[in-house]
């Protein structure tokens, strides 16, 4: 899967969500609850309460995007339920819907850039 860059903001909903809803409740959801922009560019993440599914919503510049997934083997590892969101990386979002332990993701390194070679 060709995932996001490392510039793009990430925010994951704690709390599950009604998984009937569709891109625009949502989107609703997103400015009431998260009090966030979702034609921001930012990827927005849901979790239903049984923890083997994921939805997405993101503005890709032409219109509103849906990602859904469900695992048919493993559950997703969620954050604690609690109010709010929380803030991830690229990479992390990444091991998020590979069913992998997002956690254990940490950030790169920068590394300088050499002013000449040898």
């Amino acid at each position: 899967m060709i995932g996001p860059s490392g510039a793009v903001r990430v925010l994951v909903a704690t709390k599950p969500v009604d998984f009937r809803k569709g891109s625009e409740g949502l989107a609703a959801l997103v400015k009431e609850q998260m009090r966030a922009d979702p034609f921001s560019g930012a990827i927005f993440v849901f979790r239903a309460k049984r923890t083997d599914r994921i939805k997405l919503i993101f503005w890709d510049g032409t219109g509103l995007c849906l990602y859904a997934k469900r695992l048919e083997d493993g559950e997703f590892r969620w954050p604690k339920v609690q109010d709010g969101a929380i803030r991830l990386t690229s990479a992390q979002l990444g091991a998020l819907l590979e069913g992998l332990d997002w956690r254990r993701v940490h950030q790169g390194r920068r590394i300088q850039t050499p002013i000449a070679a040898g």
